[in-house]
């Protein structure tokens, strides 16, 4: 048996995205910019896209802006507001357990003259809102929180906390990486108080490669790349139509059904949570105390003790288990997650925790043999270890 238990980090891309995606790379394969009909039949998909996008969003398509995925949507919110807003005051608030491609661009402003504020959380991941509230200034221009951590799940309340710095500040723009949350729940941006949010494709069984970021209307916001003008001039470059094609039917087809689904999802956690509670030396991250329903339904994070992450991973590897010890946008520079540090995992598990994470095409028997390799494998580990 094959378990694929690494969704957080990519997603099987539906079977209906693959054909679409070869239909226009192979018959529509136009230049949207174009005027002939070729390039009117290849605008048509970044059309008929961002109406899908727009319609689960309940927003205007004009607030769609198509990327190459999380990460440029990120980059492009950050630093594009930051340097759009910037005579209005230059702090800007964000967490401890951010992504990467939160943290980056942040960084980048830092060595811009901007000052950023990183606020601590919670064991659960929980970022309390009178924290936020006392961080917020009269130059506080832009906030970002992620709404659902990708390494262990944690679900910020967005509206209240949106809500809260709105109340102090009413200028101030809030950003939220859904990435992980989109897909998961049903999001309406101007209902949550949002002002710019990323989404990628791949994390939704779309492509890699894909994704947007919703701008409210007339929020202030610079393009940080320059050339023909798409989009609106705000994010130049000749559309990648296929793929923006594959995102738009994937965020059809994922929230098709997607109460069902979740629930399902939230099944597949509990039961893993509970079967992993059994087995000796195992620790489940940012669970404590919380139901589980106010978690991410589809990532689960455990500790091992006397275990390397890297160690049982590849082991797990071996019997077609896949899953992930972190981030998997950070694989290529090791070090111990912020995140864990920022939850409070004890520093002997903080190099021993993998993450599991679920989508619509695992089962329970994905779950019980998953669990029965890790109890078989990991006596056999630390005998080995302790030798």
């Amino acid at each position: 048996m094959e378990a694929y238990l690494d969704n957080a980090a990519t997603t099987f891309v539906f079977p209906e995205v693959c054909d679409i995606m070869v239909k226009v790379m192979a018959k529509d394969y136009g230049n949207p910019s174009s005027k002939h009909i070729k390039g009117m039949e290849a605008e048509r998909y970044i059309t008929n896209a961002a109406e899908s996008i727009a319609s689960l969003l309940k927003c205007q398509i004009g607030e769609i802006i198509f990327t190459s995925g999380g990460t440029e949507a990120n980059n492009i919110a950050l630093i594009g507001a930051a340097m759009a807003n910037k005579r209005s005051g230059k702090h800007i608030i964000t967490t401890k357990i951010e992504h990467a491609s939160v943290y980056e661009p942040l960084a980048f402003l830092e060595k811009q003259g901007f000052e950023v504020t990183y606020l601590p959380v919670d064991k659960n991941g929980l970022l309390d809102v009178s924290t936020l509230v006392d961080a917020v200034r009269d130059d506080t221009i832009l906030v970002s929180i992620m709404y659902v951590n990708n390494e262990v799940g944690a679900v910020q309340d967005i509206k209240k906390l949106c809500g809260a710095v709105k109340k102090v500040n009413p200028t101030t723009l809030f950003h939220v990486d859904a990435i992980q949350a989109y897909g998961k729940y049903k999001i309406v941006p101007k209902r949550l108080g949002i002002d710019m949010m990323s989404v990628s494709g791949h994390k939704i069984h779309g492509p890699k490669g894909s994704g947007f970021l919703y701008v409210k209307d007339k929020t202030k916001i610079n393009p940080v790349m320059f050339g023909g003008g798409q989009q609106k001039g705000m994010r130049s470059g000749t559309e990648n139509v296929p793929a923006i094609a594959g995102l738009g039917l994937a965020s059809e087809l994922i929230y098709k059904n997607n109460s069902e689904n979740i629930e399902k999802l939230y099944e597949l956690k509990k039961s893993f949570i509970e079967k992993l509670k059994e087995i000796d030396g195992v620790t489940v991250n940012a669970v404590c105390g919380i139901d589980l329903e106010k978690t991410a339904p589809h990532i689960v994070s455990a500790s091992f003790e006397g275990i390397k992450s890297e160690v049982l991973l590849h082991a797990l590897a071996e019997k077609k288990i896949f899953v992930s010890s972190g981030s998997a946008c950070s694989s290529n520079r090791p070090e111990l997650s912020g995140t864990l540090k920022a939850i409070g995992v004890k520093d002997a598990l903080l190099d021993s925790t993998l993450r599991f994470s679920f989508s619509l095409f695992n089962t329970e028997e994905h779950i019980d043999y998953t669990i029965k390799v890790i109890s078989d494998t990991l006596p056999i580990l630390r005998k080995f270890i302790r030798k």
